[in-house]
């Protein structure tokens, strides 16, 4: 059983990552944290909770940095995920609250509390994380990895030629969690670009799980539509659920050692680099991925939900 708290800026393929996770007998939900990103992180923190309400799950949710470390904010990518994050489905208010604590606090808190067992999953740019490793010195001791959705080594960006969304959101926060040495996992476009969810497999889901797969396929009308605009293709690639699934299934996923760092200025702001040998201690990079049985993986767990 993974011990697993996933930082969130929902976002359609966050409540596919999110719903997955509720599904998996393999995964203890600690809670959500949440970022800017796809949304503002008011909105994140909003559909966070209304994600746990409509799965029926009881874990708190900690708001997090409503900007990078040094960058000025960002404008919400509304033309992908919707100006509300959920596609066409409109805003709602959730039952439940917030805690008191920011992020930082609870990531650090929990790390703690579940020294060497904690996994945490970033699916948004990496502020919280960063601002969590420089609040504790024992933060990266403390968890037992981080895996990350961001990033590519060769497959080129998606925000621009160079940069992955999340990434290039906060270059200087994922600089930051690129010196976490051998505990850190990127789950990067070299293989979320493999893995297409096609308007079919949403309506199986719908089939299976009328109220949550229900849900997720209502949102996917406005993904797939931006998919086919932008790429000329008709899925979405199943970018945060592979990163959930790689925290239980890393058997799954090819993985190459490799220093990183992350350029923060210029033209290839956000870009996820090689950095010279002995500078800085490796992290894994997943460069493969078995796509077939993560996207079977994924669709027979969200058959298990409502």
């Amino acid at each position: 059983m993974v011990k697993l708290i996933i930082d969130t800026d929902p976002g359609i393929d966050d409540a596919m990552a999110i719903f997955y996770a509720a599904a998996a007998p393999d995964i203890e939900l600690l809670g959500l944290t949440t970022i800017f990103g796809n949304v503002t992180t008011a909105t994140a923190t909003r559909n966070a909770l209304r994600l746990l309400e409509a799965a029926g799950l009881d874990v708190p949710v900690a708001a997090g940095a409503a900007k990078p470390l040094v960058l000025p904010p960002f404008k919400p990518s509304a033309h992908v995920h919707g100006e509300e994050g959920f596609g066409g489905i409109p805003a709602a208010a959730p039952r439940g609250a917030p805690l008191e604590e920011d992020a930082a606090d609870f990531l650090c808190r929990m790390a703690r509390a579940h020294k060497g067992e904690l996994v945490v999953c970033p699916i948004g740019p990496l502020t919280n994380i960063a601002q969590a490793i420089r609040r504790d010195p024992e933060f990266l001791q403390n968890v037992k990895s981080i895996v990350v959705m961001g990033g590519s080594l060769e497959e080129g960006g998606n925000i621009t030629e160079h940069a992955e969304a999340n990434i290039y959101h906060d270059p200087h926060a994922a600089d930051v969690v690129c010196q976490g040495g051998s505990k850190v996992v990127f789950v990067g476009l070299d293989v979320t670009h493999r893995i297409l969810c096609r308007p079919e497999d949403f309506e199986a889901m719908a089939s299976k799980s009328p109220k949550l797969g229900g849900m997720l396929q209502e949102m996917s009308h406005f993904y797939i539509r931006f998919y086919l605009e932008v790429a000329g293709l008709n899925g979405c690639s199943l970018h945060d659920p592979a990163a959930v699934i790689a925290c239980t299934h890393p058997e799954l996923f090819g993985m190459r050692e490799v220093p990183l760092e992350v350029s923060c200025e210029g033209e290839t702001t956000g870009a996820v680099l090689a950095a010279a040998e002995g500078t800085r201690a490796p992290v894994k990079v997943c460069m493969t991925v078995e796509a077939e049985a993560v996207k079977a993986l994924f669709l027979k767990r969200l058959a298990l939900l409502p």
